[in-house]
């Protein structure tokens, strides 16, 4: 499948056209036609990005002032039109189309119109639908049926495919393109150029979307049904981030309406990832999905203000699933059995009802094991019914107003009050972690002693306010405010790096899609908190999806054949039960690892980083948390500029200077790791060092440069560096 230039002399050897799915003008099958193929693709290029403004300009000349009831409806109106026209922003850089299928007419290929595919068909596959002022679609919209064969098709299976065109282009400008015959049997088999340059293009500014390379095995995964929760174990290389977040704007395409109704959101691990993925979505036309941390979404539900570090045993214990149940007794421990008879006063007579059914009522609101707040709010209307059936024995015919009424009766109130009290959630969990009596009560059976002492502050705060909240505490305000009052759900949540979430913050995520699916998306071998999932089944039990898909993917298309396989020599010692990752991609050079004596390992590396610089592409200098300020001195005195994670690139400035504990889920053309060692002994344990070494060896996506004065962790060693400790 070779790649094409511009050939004045070649006819289009391609399917005839089908009204409104072509470039206008000369036809391709005429042989003094005087465009060649490659003109005629920039020239439905260019068509089409004016059918596009002009889409645009008539949603911006629509007139609503006398087609909306009132303000209000008005209002809502506007805001849909200004969305649609953001979405039809004609981004110069971002290829409105990326690939073609033209379908055979012959009898013989069933496979169009098993996918609802006119004979003779030819579509352009791109980013988003484009019409023309005749409605006929120019370009197609990547996740409508019609293009699935663009990213399944084979020659064994070709769907009634007869040509798939693949184009190549530099920065908006239409290059090349690179043809499949996928009906002819005597055309040789050979990997995509295209697809190979696209994938190795070099990485500046935010992560990009994968839309033109999509694997068969990742599109699966993509259009895998709004109902159902899938979960990616995905290797480093594999683009399981980037499958996550086609899925959810595959899901927005196919279920538009059901989730503009309940919303979508994707979950990073920290900010910095956040903004390194944010314009993938908006680059498929999706903006309106919500991105956020898991400690974002609990300081909205819980309102308190994260100040405070746990050490690692006590985020372990409160992060442990456990808690929930200690949080469970908690929140019921102020309810009591009434133990005096509630009396209502209506005009001249009483109405008595009995302790032992008041408790009776009381009981049967507590197994029944509704949210605490829902039950304390049916308990007066239960006491309420109990009254309104004496009246009705007395021959009185009550309705629900008096019924609401009895209700608000003060004795009813004050009986409620007595026995089922408010519960604030922060100043609950806050005697929890204050009162050492309380807490034993509330976890008695569950934690033992020494973790009770674990997670009990030693100088209790006077209030909520002045609390030095951890995060884990957070989680824990959380839980119990979903206790007291249900938390919304969402249609779909997107989580990424799941691998590092502790079982109650999983069961944070869980509560906002209980009604809707999830996607989760992580890598056991890169989990690197001491809470780190020790399966899937166990993380989606606690995310309440213990049904969900699990899917794995080993076949890396980012990081080179060689740097995987270093890095690989890891797993056995990280994630033993993990297949062991492979590569399509074969760099030779990519790897170098380069020992020197201490007094050297600054300058070396900032050395190493001008080197990288030559080459195309981002940079990211990655080391363990302590050496980031000896470093920024380095680059510093050397005349390095550099950014920090998440701070999108420029052609002055492509070096990214990163501390390890931000790497995960960041990729760079070109890394330098600085120390190893390092790396390893900034972890509180030798496996999580390890891991956490695992995924800043992966982040490179052209070349890594390892420099270390120390001597290199013990499995990186046979075969590594040489027993020399010179450049491998």
């Amino acid at each position: 499948m070779p790649a094409h230039a511009p050939d004045p002399h070649a006819p289009d050897p391609h399917a005839p056209d089908s009204p409104g799915r072509d470039t206008p003008g000369p036809d391709p099958l005429d042989p003094l036609d005087p465009l060649d193929p490659l003109e005629r693709e920039r020239a439905h290029l260019a068509a089409s990005r004016t059918a596009l403004r002009a889409m645009r300009h008539d949603v911006e000349s629509l007139d609503i002032r006398n087609v909306t009831a009132n303000w209000v409806n008005a209002e809502v109106l506007q805001r849909q039109i200004d969305a649609r026209i953001e979405a039809l922003a004609d981004l110069a850089d971002t290829p409105l189309f990326f690939g073609r299928l033209d379908y055979t007419d012959s009898p013989a290929s069933p496979g169009a119109q098993e996918h609802g595919v006119p004979a003779a068909a030819r579509y352009y596959i791109g980013r988003r639908h484009v019409h023309d002022a005749d409605g006929d679609p120019m370009v197609i919209d990547w996740r409508a049926p019609v293009s699935q064969p663009f990213y399944r098709a084979s020659r064994k299976n070709p769907q009634g495919v007869g040509l798939r065109r693949r184009f190549g282009y530099t920065g908006g400008e239409l290059t090349a393109y690179e043809d499949e015959r996928l009906s002819d049997p005597d055309e040789a088999e050979k990997a995509s150029a295209l697809l190979r340059r696209e994938i190795e293009r070099p990485r500046v500014g935010p992560m990009r979307d994968i839309v033109a390379t999509i694997q068969p095995e990742q599109d699966e995964i993509v259009r895998t049904g709004v109902d159902g929760t899938v979960c990616v174990q995905g290797a480093p290389g594999t683009g399981k981030t980037a499958v996550g977040l086609h899925r959810v704007a595959y899901l927005l395409y196919a279920h538009r309406e059901r989730l503009a109704r309940t919303g979508a959101l994707v979950i990073g691990p920290n900010r910095s990832f956040l903004r390194y993925i944010e314009q993938v979505l908006p680059a498929l036309g999706e903006l309106a999905v919500r991105q956020a941390t898991v400690e974002d979404l609990v300081a909205e539900s819980t309102g308190v203000e994260v100040r405070g570090v746990d050490d690692p045993e006590a985020a372990r214990i409160k992060g442990d699933a456990r808690m929930a149940e200690v949080l469970r007794r908690a929140v019921r421990s102020g309810v009591t059995m009434p133990a005096e008879p509630c009396v209502v006063v209506r005009g001249s007579r009483r109405w008595r009802v009995p302790a032992y059914e008041l408790e009776e009522i009381v009981r049967e609101l507590l197994e029944r094991g509704i949210r605490y707040g829902a039950a304390r709010e049916a308990l007066p209307q239960r006491v309420a019914h109990a009254v309104l059936t004496r009246m009705e024995r007395s021959g009185e015919a009550p309705d629900d107003r008096v019924q609401n009424a009895v209700a608000r009766n003060t004795a009813v109130k004050s009986l409620v009050k007595a026995v089922w009290p408010e519960v604030d959630p922060a100043r609950l969990v806050l005697r929890l972690l204050s009162d050492d009596g309380f807490l034993a009560e509330c976890s008695e059976r569950i934690l033992t002693d020494e973790e009770r002492k674990a997670i009990l502050w030693t100088k209790p705060p006077r209030g909520v306010r002045s609390a030095k909240w951890s995060a884990a505490d957070a989680v824990l305000i959380d839980e119990a405010t979903d206790l007291v009052r249900r938390t919304p759900s969402l249609g779909h949540v997107v989580l990424d790096e799941a691998q590092d979430l502790s079982p109650m913050q999983y069961r944070a995520v869980g509560r906002r899609c209980t009604t809707g699916s999830a996607t989760v998306l992580g890598d056991l071998a890169q989990g690197t908190t001491p809470w780190a999932t020790a399966s899937w089944a166990e993380a989606l039990s606690h995310l309440g999806k213990p049904d969900a898909a699990v899917e794995e993917l080993t076949r890396g298309f980012r990081v080179p054949r060689e740097v995987i396989a270093y890095a690989s020599r890891l797993l056995p010692h990280i994630a033993p039960g993990l297949s062991e990752a492979t590569s399509i991609r074969d760099a030779a050079g990519s790897l170098r690892v380069r020992a020197v004596a201490v007094e050297e390992l600054d300058g070396t590396v900032v050395d190493a980083c001008r080197e990288a610089l030559e080459r195309e592409g981002s940079i990211g200098l990655i080391a363990a948390d302590a050496r980031v300020p000896a470093l920024a001195s380095a680059l510093d005195a050397g005349g390095v500029p550099r950014l920090t994670p998440g701070t999108e690139t420029d052609a002055d400035t492509r070096l990214t200077l990163v501390p390890a504990t931000l790497a995960k889920g960041l990729e760079y053309d070109h890394v330098v790791l600085d120390e190893p060692a390092a790396v390893v002994d900034g972890e509180p344990d030798e496996r999580t060092g390890l891991r956490r070494l695992y995924v800043c060896l992966t982040r490179a996506v052209s070349g890594l440069a390892v420099v270390h004065a120390a001597p290199l962790p013990e499995p990186l060693r046979d075969g590594g560096d040489g027993s020399n400790g010179g450049d491998a």
